[in-house]
């Protein structure tokens, strides 16, 4: 218990200067720390020593604390390494969604200010964005070769992977998803530091726990809810580098994996799978899913916590924060389609389009406070950053109601409001209930042009494997949709679609789903 204490200290302290990650090196270096998708592994000495070395690469090049750094990578060790070295060097990381095109990964680079890009050569943009970015004087190649490139591991090989003696705590600057527009930076000048506490709060277990990562690192709940929580609970990282709902099924069994960050289309294709696949893999070992970054349906949820148990935990919240919602299992089953309770921390709140409270039940935009000091900004624009705020409260455009208990749930966000004879009408509302019928795999509700109304409520339907498009099926959906939605509710239509667009982090952007449907004519909101 003693050893236990005083590890725990440890760890404590050097998640003050970001250090933590050289302890677990200390206390188990040989454990290993990082399983890749190709089979590569790296153990938490390794890590440890090459994020060292990374910052004294670094230095040499002229960076100082405060200096950004932009990373350009799959889901690999590298990713964890550079993470690592910049949250002890006090640099500003910036992990760039490394499916953007060229021009949009220059933009980013640029923007944050990078003096530094680690690329990984199989992502062909590289080498044209940085490119474009004529501050930028350190550039390394993870995993090959890029013209111009210093090679990863060839620069690092000669440099000490010595603990550094003069840690400063590192930042992170993640951007916006940018639906309208260019995307933001939010920044915050003072980094978080990570507590320790939320790891044993988890059920972490050095000596047991093994954390998956299933989504793109680069996002911001994959980056702290797997890679950042492994490392500060000293857990082995097992990366998949694609979604695969039998892989990941797969990898739980082998790997007795026993945490996980989901997303809600993850939840829908592992439900989809065949039960005789489901069966096949023993999930026993999962003891904490954590989800969020979209609306789940509740039919979906009650089916992940019928399989896999009351393992399920909820988050609400954004790149730019939040005040904390979260919920467990056991709780949501009482309050099935909540996000959690008003948190008692930092305050919440929900206003109409004059800014007044809204009553118990009314949907309204969500307000959350801002912590002591302001929080964020965006980077580089006040503008956007003064337009999401009143007073010390903060949106992020989201539109929801608390209950009479004070528990919140979401409805959908201001931008997809469908606005029909002057009826705010919440697309996810109807969503959650189209899915509940067999053939519907998923559902896009939005409003399309009518002129009459303004908007009139339209359905885009993707359907489960098995069943096909038809005018009978459509009338089938709608009418179970008039049996379980208020009659203003109900869609007067049924689009069928084979795909429907997401963002990395899973949402459906409704923005493109709508698009079409208001092509040459102006949305009146």
């Amino acid at each position: 218990m003693k050893e236990r204490l005083n590890l725990d200290e440890r760890l404590a302290a050097a998640a003050m200067n970001g250090m933590t990650t050289a302890v677990w090196a200390e206390v188990q270096p040989d454990k290993v720390a990082i399983y890749d998708p190709d089979g590569r592994t790296r153990t938490f000495g390794e890590l440890n020593a090459n994020a060292n070395r990374i910052v004294r690469l670094l230095r040499q090049n002229g960076l100082q604390a405060g200096d950004a750094v932009a990373l350009v990578c799959s889901n690999r060790a590298e990713f964890v390494e550079v993470v690592a070295a910049t949250l002890r060097a006090g640099f500003r990381i910036t992990p760039v969604n490394w499916h953007l095109t060229a021009d949009e990964v220059a933009y980013i680079v640029n923007d944050c200010e990078a003096k530094a890009v680690f690329c990984e050569a199989r992502i062909a943009t590289c080498g044209p964005a940085v490119a474009q970015c004529p501050n930028v004087v350190v550039k390394l190649a993870i995993g090959g070769e890029i013209p111009g490139f210093l090679p990863y591991d060839e620069a690092l090989a000669p440099l000490d992977g010595a603990d550094i003696d003069d840690a400063v705590l590192g930042n992170a600057m993640m951007y916006t998803s940018g639906t309208t527009g260019r995307p933001k930076g939010v920044y915050r000048a003072q980094p978080v530091v990570a507590l320790q506490a939320l790891y044993s709060m988890r059920g972490y277990d050095h000596e047991t726990s093994v954390q998956l990562c299933a989504g793109p690192a680069y996002h911001a709940a994959p980056l702290a809810f797997d890679v950042r929580a492994a490392m500060g609970a000293g857990c082995p990282l097992v990366f998949i580098d694609k979604w695969d709902s039998e892989l990941v099924l797969k990898t739980i069994a082998e790997r007795k994996v026993t945490h996980l960050h989901l997303v809600p289309i993850m939840f829908q294709r592992l439900l989809a799978l065949p039960q005789e696949v489901k069966d096949r893999y023993d999930v026993s070992s999962v003891q904490y899913i954590v989800h969020g970054a979209a609306p789940c349906p509740p039919e979906v949820k009650l089916a992940m916590i019928e399989w896999f148990g009351p393992v399920l935990s909820e988050y609400y919240a954004g790149s730019e924060g939040g005040a904390g919602f979260t919920i467990s299992s056991e709780e949501w089953l009482k309050k099935p389609g909540s996000v959690g309770k008003r948190p008692a921390l930092l305050g919440s709140k929900i206003l109409d389009e004059q800014g007044e409270e809204c009553p118990t039940g009314v949907p309204g935009t969500i307000y959350h406070q801002l912590p002591p000091g302001g929080g964020f900004t965006y980077y580089k624009d006040e503008a956007k950053t003064q337009a999401n705020r009143v007073g010390d409260y903060f949106t992020m455009g989201d539109v929801g109601y608390f209950d009479e208990d004070g528990y919140l749930f979401l409805t959908g966000r201001n931008a997809e409001t469908i606005i029909s004879g002057g009826v705010n009408i919440y697309p996810q509302e109807i969503d959650n209930e189209l899915i509940k019928h067999d053939a519907v795999a998923d559902s896009s509700t939005v409003g399309v042009p009518h002129d009459e109304w303004g908007e009139q409520v339209k359905a885009v339907i993707l359907l489960k494997p098995g069943y096909q498009p038809s005018e009978e099926l459509s009338q089938e959906i709608l009418a179970f949709a008039r049996a379980n939605l208020p009659a203003f509710k109900v869609p007067r239509s049924i689009d069928f679609v084979t795909d429907l667009p997401r963002s990395e982090a899973g949402k459906i952007q409704r923005n493109k789903v709508r698009a079409p449907y208001w092509e040459g004519r102006k949305r009146q909101i």
